[in-house]
């Protein structure tokens, strides 16, 4: 082990790291923005850093999809990224996507597949299908009882309906351009398989048993902040995990990572440099800043602020 992590109010220790490897992290060219339109969401996943739920109420209004949307307008991002809570709940999610699927030659949509299973969710699908928006849905896993311990009874079956329908519109389908992802988070405190064995795995099993198939499968680490940091704190695990983060990190992920590259907004517009300094309430600038006020992208070279939930993101093939 090359360093003892501490618990969260030791924050400078992943900046030490850094520091030890001749590194920092600093902005390059930005090129996305990601839109995290709210907490609200139909599940309360043990993993999740936003502690989002069924009781949450935040979630972005129009004023402040039109301020997304203008700045969309003025900066032409490469690619952008909607996330959540689960997007599917909020109120005009259909005219966020509908106005920035021609601002961007990527316009991606982070769903918990569940979500899907809900009224609207067959003329959601519909829609993301018609303006081709990459869809990253989250599985855990290839089976009921591991999917479940992280998300909740009764998810396996909506997910593994999700996708079909998905499927059957032509997303994750050989030689079609719908493109059809999926993210897999361990269900404790341990750090995720190698991804190449992860996906080849997955793409077996739910073609095997299920007839589904997917383009790629992302595993990552469970970043140590809101419900997951609670359980860490409950089940005494916190140093441990903390040590593991910081035993596995990987320099080389350091130039990769999306916080470099990608300016992220809040439900209100506020601004940060990605959705776990969101979740750690670190603004962006180090104060804070709406995306309505936005007048230029930042400055290559500008300094990034860290804590120690950034090693989740540096540790085997990182989280780019």
């Amino acid at each position: 082990m090359t360093e003892t992590a501490k618990g969260e109010g030791c924050s400078n220790l992943f900046r030490e790291t850094l520091m030890r490897h001749g590194l920092q992290l600093n902005r390059d060219r930005t090129t996305a923005l990601q839109v995290n339109v709210g907490l609200k969401c139909d599940l309360a996943c043990g993993h999740c850093h936003l502690e989002a739920g069924p009781r949450r109420e935040e979630m972005m209004q129009r004023v402040t999809m039109d301020a997304v949307i203008d700045c969309a307008r003025r900066f032409n991002f490469a690619s952008i990224d909607i996330t959540g809570g689960a997007p599917e709940l909020v109120p005009e999610i259909d005219y966020l996507v509908r106005s920035l699927a021609p601002l961007t030659p990527r316009l991606v949509l982070r769903s918990n597949l569940v979500a899907l299973n809900r009224g609207t969710g067959v003329e959601l699908c519909e829609l993301y299908r018609d303006l081709k928006v990459v869809l990253a849905a989250s599985l855990p896993a290839t089976n009921a009882s591991q999917t479940e311990a992280q998300r909740g009874a009764g998810v396996w079956e909506k997910s593994i309906s999700a996708l079909k329908m998905l499927n059957g519109l032509g997303y994750g389908v050989e030689g079609s351009s719908l493109e059809l992802d999926l993210v897999s988070n361990p269900a404790g405190a341990f750090l995720p398989a190698s991804q190449q064995q992860a996906e080849k795995k997955f793409r077996s099993d739910l073609m095997r048993k299920y007839g589904i198939s997917f383009n790629a499968l992302y595993t990552f680490a469970n970043v140590p902040l809101g419900r997951f940091l609670s359980f860490l704190e409950r089940s005494g695990n916190l140093d441990t995990y903390l040590a593991k983060l910081a035993d596995g990190f990987n320099p080389c992920t350091v130039a990769g990572l999306m916080c470099r590259t990608q300016l992220s907004v809040d439900w209100l517009g506020r601004l940060h440099d990605c959705d776990f300094n969101l979740a750690a309430g670190l603004a962006y600038g180090g104060e804070q800043n709406l995306i309505s006020a936005l007048s230029e992208l930042p400055a290559q070279g500008t300094p990034i602020p860290v804590g120690d939930h950034c090693y989740a993101c540096t540790v085997g093939s990182g989280f780019t």
